[in-house]
């Protein structure tokens, strides 16, 4: 019974040094590349909307998440997860549209404009 208990505590020791190893990760990551200078508060805004809740990124705040980087999108995202007011968000799904999310975007943006 002992041993149980003692197997017990080192996986929840394991686990809280992690998921503080992710959030130092991500904060890391998010300071070295300067990633919340880089949008403005409307798209950030609607990028959040698309990826959190229900709604659509314009084409200009594509324009910005797209400059904003893979990487400071994906640590962003995961940092918001890692949030206590959004533990009960399914991560996968939201991983899934941030995902999609970019993909969108990186398409909208790579794709020529139409000739006027």
């Amino acid at each position: 019974m002992a041993s149980l208990n003692v197997s017990s505590v080192l996986l929840v020791l394991f686990l809280t040094c992690w998921a503080v190893m992710a959030t130092k990760e991500n904060d890391q990551i998010i300071k070295e590349n300067n990633c919340e200078s880089t949008m403005g508060l409307p798209c950030v805004l609607e990028a959040f909307t698309s990826i959190f809740n229900t709604g659509s990124i314009s084409n200009k705040c594509c324009g910005e998440l797209v400059v904003l980087g893979k990487v400071c999108h994906s640590a962003l995202v995961k940092r918001t997860l890692e949030n206590p007011l959004f533990k009960d968000l399914n991560p996968a799904t939201i991983i899934a549209k941030s995902i999609q999310t970019w993909n969108n975007c990186l398409a909208l943006i790579d794709s020529p404009s139409p000739s006027t």
